[in-house]
């Protein structure tokens, strides 16, 4: 006994002691198979266009987009998600470039596939947002509002589309109520069978998207409220899982990550698929604008919310920084 009373029996602070100690007893590690590349491919440039509001990030020409491809095959990266940035002189109000055989999305899908083949996974964006002038991610009715049941009609042709140019994987965005089930059946009747569908199954209509309206060159006027999720709802999040799970999809993801780390890890509890996650535009650009500040040691916070992420319950994580962490975790 002390004057203070006894001494601890229990010492949690032994499993701290030294970098090794706590390497060794680490319950959440990340691995570069974690992570899945966004990349922009944009149409009609000579060279990479840097993104204002994301330093470090660029809109890719088709050849800078290979080498990018590339450099994720050599860190051990396991994805690419594809956006293509079409000429603005080629949208349209139905989002035409996004379903042409030879819009800057299937193109670049085949330069890629071209470039790595089967050493990582492909995958494209569904979603008219980029392609159209209006900037929703569906076709309008008369009254200016997203046709629901129009807008799965362009992406059963999207889907079929990307496939033929050879995406391993498509990531329906949308937010339209039965788009899984409505491009799995198209894909199937195609015979791609082997395409995977991730489902955008809790994608909230979040304030942190900004940056990457700069990166797609957005003409969106207004929000998507009416399609994406609020922000402060649960059951809802968990019904749009459960249809999308019902509908065929194969994994399902929640976007914006960092700031809905609870949904994520009550998506995680329900479903039966991988949970995938993605670390968007608002959350890199923070990082970057406080580290450039050096209010923040950058490193140190990339990995600290990578590392929330997966312990939330992602089993892999869209983010932009995957290739750099990937080499550094190698």
């Amino acid at each position: 006994m002390t004057k203070y009373g006894s001494f601890p029996g229990t010492r949690p602070r032994r499993l701290r002691t030294s970098p090794v100690m706590r390497r060794m007893v680490a319950e959440t590690r990340l691995h570069p198979a974690d992570f899945i590349l966004p990349a922009f491919v944009r149409e009609g440039v000579s060279e990479p266009v840097p993104i204002a509001a994301m330093p470090g990030v660029v809109q890719h020409t088709r050849d800078s987009l290979k080498k990018a491809a590339a450099e994720a095959v050599e860190a051990g990266v396991s994805g690419i998600m594809l956006f293509g940035v079409p000429e603005d002189a080629k949208k349209d109000a139905a989002g035409t470039c996004g379903t042409d055989p030879e819009g800057i999305l299937q193109v670049a899908l085949r330069d890629v596939r071209g470039e790595v083949g089967d050493e990582l996974l492909v995958m494209s964006d569904l979603c008219l947002d980029e392609f159209t002038d209006h900037g929703h991610c569906g076709v309008l009715d008369e009254h200016g509002r997203v046709d629901n049941d129009a807008t799965l009609e362009r992406y059963a042709e999207m889907a079929q589309v990307q496939a033929d140019a050879g995406a391993h994987v498509v990531g329906p965005s949308g937010m339209m109520d039965g788009q899984i089930g409505v491009i799995r059946d198209a894909l199937d009747q195609i015979g791609r069978e082997d395409v995977a569908v991730l489902a955008y199954a809790v994608k909230y209509a979040s304030a942190f998207y900004g940056p990457f309206r700069e990166a797609v060159g957005s003409s969106l006027q207004g929000d998507r409220k009416t399609y994406q999720q609020d922000g402060a709802n649960i059951r809802e999040s968990m019904r749009e899982l459960a249809l999308d799970l019902e509908e065929g999809a194969d994994m399902v993801m929640v976007k914006p990550a960092g700031p809905y780390l609870d949904i994520l890890a009550r998506v995680a509890e329900e479903s039966d698929v991988p949970v995938v996650a993605y670390q968007i535009s608002g959350e890199y650009s923070m990082i970057e604008a406080a580290a450039e500040k050096a209010w923040i040691d950058r490193e140190k916070a990339i990995l600290e919310t990578l590392t929330g992420i997966k312990r939330a319950g992602a089993r892999n994580i869209l983010t932009y920084w995957a290739t750099e962490v990937a080499r550094n975790l190698r």
